[in-house]
């Protein structure tokens, strides 16, 4: 049974929400402000957090920093909940590290639809182990890991996921529909924005000089492709 932490501080959303979680039988978890929201996250991480942006004490933003800090929660997916509808918020939860966004007012049967999807996008390739090396950058399938020079560098399933499906096809140009379908799959709620995001957040993580990308690169007018050449 997958575990879902609800941090929110409206009590009448957390109890619609773990109703409708339950029914569809997921575990569900609650926390009505930042600090405690984050220390339950710490004591017993979930299988994916569902995260207001205001809370008291400490923001869903704040708690979304801290997490993708932590190699230990790194991987988890994180839908963000909040009433602001403003694009700007929507790319800077993005851009920080969560997976899906949700507004409010929102239907609770869409909010258990994207749950399911992001579960379903997030799981491990059921494939066999397998290491992609390019000069100092090796890419472990198996166990999720991803180093530059020997350092291991933290990024959350969908990052690694977008990052290993463009190495394992080096030098090919990919759409940014075409990387939607791949990685967010078939039953997405997200935009191609949300790959320009994705592969900025890579590029900070594994490029020498993320504005002058030599591996992600950026195919003006087609999408991007992984140069297989590049050191």
């Amino acid at each position: 049974m997958k575990h879902i932490l609800i941090i929110e501080d409206d009590r009448a959303i957390v109890e619609l929400l773990s109703y409708q979680l339950g029914r569809e039988g997921f575990q569900v978890g609650a926390a009505f402000d930042g600090p405690n929201g984050l220390s339950v996250l710490k004591d017993c991480p979930p299988d994916l957090l569902v995260l207001d942006v205001m809370l008291p004490g400490i923001s869903g933003l704040q708690i979304l920093g801290e997490v993708r800090k932590l190699a230990s929660l790194s991987r988890l997916p994180i839908l963000m909940l909040t009433a602001r509808s403003e694009e700007g918020d929507r790319i800077l939860a993005l851009e920080m590290g969560a997976d899906d966004y949700v507004t409010k007012p929102f239907s609770p049967r869409e909010l258990v639809a994207r749950i399911r999807a992001l579960l379903w996008r997030t799981q491990a390739p059921s494939t066999g182990r397998h290491i992609l090396r390019f000069g100092k950058l090796v890419i472990d399938r198996d166990d999720y890991r991803v180093s530059v020079h020997g350092r291991f560098v933290s990024m959350s399933v969908l990052e690694f996921r977008l990052l290993y499906h463009l190495a394992s096809h080096p030098d090919r140009v990919f759409t940014r529909d075409q990387l939607l379908d791949a990685i967010w799959g078939p039953e997405k709620f997200v935009t191609p924005r949300s790959v320009d995001v994705c592969v900025r957040r890579l590029r900070e993580k594994v490029e020498r000089d993320p504005e002058n990308p030599q591996l992600l690169r950026t195919i003006h007018g087609a999408g991007y492709l992984f140069e297989a050449g590049a050191r």
